[in-house]
């Protein structure tokens, strides 16, 4: 087989990205609209991730979050974003660059794109990535919001909370 020297696998990852970072910045600027909301999961130890000490303890190889009522302060550069979300009534702020995501899932409208994390971006080995989420069914950063509901969240192969997306929809 020829050799790629253009490294198309890697612009269409950069491009994808650019994706990703469009649409932030668009919820930044103008806020969420309709009924979307983002599941986005990053490498907890790669490079330039900010996480609090409490947190990187809590996921020590990745994290999941949900943008969706309750964030703040989202601002979006060329290489990362930062936001304010809570964890167990605490208010945290995260600094996530975009070479350190996995995979970012808008159920709303069945929208997801997995990348495999750039070259240098992690220091542990990465994980293997799983399947896309389905929009039923889609892992939680926080055991908290496992609590709130009555549903008993079920357990991953990798030790992930699995819990209903209806939850987190209004009603």
């Amino acid at each position: 087989m020829a050799t790629d020297h253009i490294r198309y696998d890697v612009l269409a990852r950069d491009a994808l990205r650019g994706v990703l970072r469009r649409v932030l910045a668009d919820a930044a600027e103008h806020g969420l609209p309709g009924e979307h909301h983002f599941f986005i999961t990053f490498l907890s130890t790669a490079d330039g991730v900010k996480l609090s000490p409490r947190l990187l303890a809590q996921y020590p190889d990745e994290m999941t979050i949900i943008l969706q009522h309750q964030f703040w302060d989202l601002v979006v550069t060329e290489d990362r974003f930062e936001v304010g979300l809570s964890f167990g009534g605490i208010p945290e702020r995260l600094v996530v660059p975009f070479a350190a995501i996995k995979s970012f899932l808008d159920p709303s409208v069945q929208f997801g794109l997995q990348f495999e994390p750039s070259e240098g971006a992690a220091e542990a080995p990465p994980a293997k990535l799983p399947a896309v989420p389905t929009p039923s069914a889609v892992p939680v950063a926080t055991p908290e919001a496992a609590a709130e509901s009555n549903d008993e969240p079920a357990k991953t192969s990798e030790g992930a909370e699995v819990v209903r997306l209806d939850r987190f929809r209004k009603k």
